[in-house]
């Protein structure tokens, strides 16, 4: 049996491990363990250890790190506290694990990952050799691939970029992005059963939104949030269903002005904390398109045929597949953006990040590696 840790940290790489989790789950070759930290155990992000013990998993390790706050010294306080914590974890427990699964750029997952270091604890990075360029993940990112042994790689760029940071062509599988490998079987919610869970009408046309702070340029993220505002006020035929930042440097800042903006909008806006995988996908499955600079639009929109509006520097940097309209945070060109949307609303292109059973062919190599 092969014992398995899986660091997360929040809703965010949860969701892309999910059908990795179902897959080494139902197999007797490995021994699942856990290991959740970071917004996981927020109250104010959701406390979304929840949803993976509802999900049937067992939770054995779980780790409080975050503090309240998120200016720059907050985050790196974050940063401190959790690899403080982690550092007595993996004294205590680092000959628990084979094998570590760790995913992404987040802060909490560096800082987790590098307590790890001195103790020899042998990783497994997913999702490296992606760019940011408006967010300071890439150096964390790459970071967590130079402590990693092995690497799973979400398209041939990524590898090749891998293989550039680690200077070895050795142990580096481009298997595609997780995230996409169960969309064909997820449970979709109807538009009556996502009304009934969350109190929005998804037949009306629908913009769903989700900004994250850019914590490379943060000074200009004021003036981000206000262009975006004025631009949401103008799109007045669209409903707007917005999806509330991650625990980024100055996040509260954006977090603060969408709530008020739903608060004055006579229902037309609303902000949720956490749709969850099930409901996030559902609200894109229905959505006219996606406006903003998260992942989930790079990522897995053009498999839902959606057209996406990629704001500013926070994606820049990243694979794109035909699907992705990029523009500035100023409020006219998101305006133009939609409607070169409206003149062809379905996205009929292919997604860069498919590759088919990506679970399965991850579980395939880590048997192989025992």
């Amino acid at each position: 049996m092969m014992r398995i840790g899986i660091l997360t940290s929040s809703r965010a790489d949860y969701g892309i491990y999910l059908p990795l989790l179902k897959v080494i789950g139902n197999d007797r070759f490995f021994e699942l363990k856990i290991i959740a930290f970071g917004t996981h155990l927020s109250p104010f992000h959701g406390y979304t250890l929840n949803q993976i013990i509802s999900d049937g998993f067992e939770v054995p390790f779980q780790i409080e790190s975050m503090i309240a706050g998120d200016s720059s010294n907050a985050i790196s306080t974050a940063m401190a506290l959790t690899s403080l914590k982690f550092a007595d974890f993996w004294k205590n427990h680092k000959n628990d694990f084979d094998l570590v699964l760790c995913l992404g750029d987040r802060y909490e997952m560096f800082a987790a990952v590098v307590a790890g270091i001195p103790f020899g604890i042998k990783y497994a990075h997913l999702h490296g050799g992606e760019k940011t360029l408006g967010a300071i993940d890439d150096v964390l990112r790459h970071s967590i691939t130079l402590a990693s042994k092995y690497h799973f790689v979400s398209c041939e760029a990524h590898r090749r970029r891998v293989s550039k940071l680690i200077e070895s062509e050795n142990n580096i599988f481009n298997v595609g992005s997780l995230s996409l490998d169960n969309l064909n079987s997820l449970s979709i919610l109807s538009k009556e059963e996502f009304f009934d869970r969350f109190n929005v009408n998804l037949n009306l046309p629908t913009i769903l939104v989700t900004i994250h702070p850019e914590t490379v340029s943060g000074e200009n993220n004021t003036s981000h949030v206000d262009e975006m505002v004025n631009a949401l006020l103008k799109l007045k035929n669209y409903q707007i269903l917005i999806t509330l930042p991650n625990a980024d440097t100055h996040g509260s800042f954006i977090r603060y002005r969408f709530l008020q903006l739903a608060n004055e909008s006579n229902g037309r806006i609303s902000c949720h904390e956490n749709l969850g995988q099930e409901g996030y996908f559902s609200a894109m499955k229905y959505c006219d398109f996606l406006l903003g600079n998260t992942s989930s639009g790079i990522i897995e929109a053009a498999s839902f045929q959606k057209w996406v509006i990629n704001l500013g520097n926070r994606q820049q940097g990243r694979q794109q597949s035909d699907n992705i309209i990029n523009a500035p945070f100023i409020c006219n060109n998101i305006i133009d953006a939609v409607h070169k949307i409206e003149k062809n609303l379905i996205y009929n292109g292919t997604n860069v990040y498919f590759k088919e059973n990506t679970a399965k062919s991850i579980c395939s190599i880590l048997k192989g590696l025992k």
